[in-house]
């Protein structure tokens, strides 16, 4: 094997970069502490360091460079704020609330305000260490707090300079995630398919809609990635490549979300034949090639698969032996098995295109739809919108304020040695609902101990001061490498780097027992938090998300129908209304997923109904992708278009379920509208087979309309999924809850 290839599959990995970063700026740090003859230096810079890398944007390096300079702006103010009140605990704990609430207020306004605001209250926290190191504010603490900036400048200019020498890395590898995404969609997708009775094929549903919610945020992320560097580069041939590759990602995942005909209903037709095994297979073979395409894609190879080729050939032939010597039953079922063929036929050349896709085609809609505020005027608004309390975003700034507030008192009346790792605990561990709060607590607290024995270990067998600089600089990378998907090694590491460098300027065993403490007391005061101030219990919110999951599968069905109208069209309204279809189904998956690890008391007594209406809506979704999948435009006497009139009907009452969903009132039962709407499918389906039997029994038998099928599934659905709406609206409120107030 070369040796290049190693290190080429080490520069894949997304956070290796990111690593490398932080072992840079870290190594320069030491390196500047070293020739200056002060290792104490290395704490604030190293401190600075760490808040400006969790403040890290993707961005282009322009975007990057701007970023930077907001960032530093907003590090500056804090820091400096920290230091004038720090003498007045009174004046200190009414600026520490209102600067909290503030920063968390302003992550309503996007991703990346949100990012710099929790990097700010980051670095506050830092301030007031570095200042408390010392014995509190002396003639030095200006220059401290200048290295504290320093430091994360430092580390703004290696991103900047990183970013503009490997601009498309992070593009690379945003795509990779989301063709392996898929993948993973597309084998959890076949497993519908497989022959078997009595498999509990809700839960291969539920598994299917929370990989679909992976899929829709890979895909979210690969657009801003892709949004951002295309700015002011519209003519860059390798950007474009890459706009290309998503957007042919998002018709593969239209194309696999899509469901023609009941996945039970098939296989109790076809159980004994081996049409649904190919289906599976090849389904599978597909998924296989999608994860194959993610490694071609990381790192420049060709891409071929051929096997799913041949199992495409197998599907073909299993179907032409089933209408040639199949029964009579299973002749009206052919047509939907036709149309599954050609959807994965479909399918498997967009996966085959994604590799090298055509670059020049001018017949697409390239636009992107940017979620960022264009003005100060609409970036207040959104702010506004969520000054209320029935905000997530206003009952965590609420909710995160007055623990910090909490913890600064108990640190002012224990006046406990090293207290204001109290605060950072809290602000790590405080999160917007109980579920994710309650992971990182236990984990925080595991963490700790591990990386307070790792520290103890360390700085008693490596006395020596430069080891002791190295492995500080190796646990701060490792923080970094693992604080996104094991935050207990991140937080032993991160334990470590403290220790190994307060070790530098003072006694390290000295700190092991305050850190524990402080990491326990933090912890609680987060958990009482989360639990007894505002608390967003989720099944509190479970019926609005689901009105709007129908609200955007409606948007969607509209979109579909215009289509139908005008002719197809993968333009920017059209994208947009599929993938805000599919991102409320994914925020309604991750809501039930948190709500079942919130206690049983204050849990939704029906958790089944919401997974109930998850796979209802879900499913409602996949036959709204085929009937987009199918999309082209209708001539005037063409027999579809009297059924575009009853598509909008659908969509009208899809809507009133959403409204009265969303008002939690009762909903009307829906089966007289739905059986009268099946019959007017049904009729126009009779007449234009009689339309055409005058034209010969042949042609009539081969009639097969996708738009009909389709519709007639998702009339279908309206019934059962307005009895799951109402099983939710009658869910009883808590009452007491709600008058839940901070202590």
């Amino acid at each position: 094997m070369p040796i290049s290839l190693p290190l080429r599959r080490l520069w894949t990995l997304d956070k290796f970069a990111y690593s490398l970063r932080v072992f840079i700026a870290f190594s320069g740090a030491l390196l500047f502490s070293g020739l200056a003859g002060d290792i104490a230096l290395v704490i604030p810079l190293f401190l600075g360091i760490i808040a400006s890398a969790l403040s890290e944007t993707d961005d282009s390096w322009q975007g990057r460079l701007q970023a930077l300079v907001v960032t530093l702006a907003c590090f500056a103010s804090a820091s400096f704020v920290v230091q004038w009140l720090f003498p007045w605990p009174w004046l200190f704990a009414v600026g520490l609330a209102v600067s909290t609430f503030t920063l968390i207020m302003l992550g309503a306004i996007g991703q990346r305000y949100a990012t710099i605001a929790s990097g700010t209250l980051i670095l506050s926290i830092y301030s007031m260490i570095n200042i408390e190191q010392h014995g509190g504010v002396d003639e030095d603490v200006a220059s401290r707090q200048l290295l504290l900036l320093a430091g994360a400048a430092w580390y703004g200019v290696i991103s900047i300079l990183w970013c503009a020498l490997f601009s498309r890395q992070p593009v690379k590898q945003s795509m990779a995630r989301v063709y392996k995404a898929l993948g993973e969609f597309l084998i959890l997708k076949s497993a519908l398919f497989e022959p078997v009775r009595g498999v509990d094929l809700e839960a291969r549903r539920v598994a299917l809609a929370r990989q679909n919610g992976k899929v829709v945020d890979a895909l979210n992320q690969a657009k801003e990635m892709i949004f951002r560097r295309l700015e002011g580069q519209r003519g860059s041939r390798k950007l474009n490549r890459y706009l290309q590759i998503y957007f042919i990602a998002q018709d593969i995942h239209e194309r696999a979300s899509s469901t023609h005909y009941p996945y039970s209903a098939l296989t109790e037709a076809f159980f004994h034949h081996d049409v649904l095994f190919r289906c599976q297979r090849l389904l599978d073979q597909q998924g296989r090639a999608c994860r194959q395409l993610a490694k071609s894609l990381l790192l420049n190879r060709p891409f071929g698969h051929e096997q799913s080729e041949q199992a495409l050939a197998d599907l073909r032939a299993s179907i032409d032996n089933l209408s040639e010597h199949g029964k009579p039953e299973w002749r009206p079922l052919m047509h939907p098995l036709n149309a599954l063929a050609d959807n994965l036929s479909i399918l498997e050349a967009q996966i085959a295109s994604a590799h090298n896709p055509d670059t020049d085609d001018d017949r697409r809609d390239s636009s992107l739809y940017d979620r960022s505020p264009s003005s100060v005027l609409e970036a207040w608004k959104r702010v506004q919108l969520n000054l209320t309390l029935g905000s997530p975003t206003f009952r965590h700034a609420v909710r995160l304020s007055t623990a910090l507030l909490v913890g600064y008192g108990l640190l002012q009346w224990l006046d406990p040695e090293q207290g204001f790792w109290i605060l950072l605990t809290t602000l790590f561990v405080c999160r917007p609902n109980f579920a994710t709060t309650r992971r990182f607590l236990s984990q925080r607290i595991f963490g700790t101990v591990l990386g307070l024995i790792a520290g103890w270990a360390s700085i008693s067998l490596f006395p020596q001061a430069s080891i002791q600089s190295m492995i500080a600089v190796a646990a701060g990378v490792c923080f970094f490498a693992n604080r996104e998907r094991h935050y207990v090694i991140a937080t032993a590491s991160i334990t470590l780097l403290v220790l190994c460098s307060f070790n530098q300027v003072g006694d390290g065993f000295n700190l092991i027992l305050p850190r524990l403490l402080d990491t326990l007391v933090g912890s609680l005061i987060a958990g009482l938090a989360v639990f007894f101030i505002l608390p967003d219990w989720q099944g509190r919110r479970l019926y609005r998300e689901a009105a709007k999951v129908l609200t955007n599968h409606r948007r969607y069905l509209d979109e579909i129908v215009h289509q139908y109208e005008e002719g197809k069209q993968d333009d920017l309204a059209y994208r947009l209304a599929r993938r805000n279809a599919h991102n409320a189904d994914a925020a309604l998956s991750t809501l039930l997923t948190n709500m079942l690890h919130e206690p049983g008391h204050y849990r939704k007594q029906d958790a089944d109904s919401g997974l109930r209406f998850l796979v209802l809506s879900n499913t409602l979704l996949s036959h709204l992708s085929a009937l987009g999948a199918h999309r082209h435009q209708l001539a005037e006497d063409e027999d579809d278009a009297a059924l575009v009139p009853l598509a909008k009907r659908i969509s009208e009452l899809l809507e009133q379920l959403a409204e009265q969903l969303n008002k939690r009132q009762p909903v009307t039962p829906l089966a007289d509208q739905v059986n009268d709407l099946l019959a007017q499918l049904e009729q126009n389906a009779s007449d234009s087979f009689d339309k055409k039997g005058s034209e010969g029994d042949e042609q009539a038998i081969a009639l097969y309309r996708p738009i009909q099928s389709q519709l007639r599934l998702i009339a279908a659905q309206l019934g059962p999924l307005g009895e799951a709406a109402n099983r939710l609206t009658e869910t009883p409120v808590e009452n007491h809850q709600e008058a839940s107030t901070a202590a």
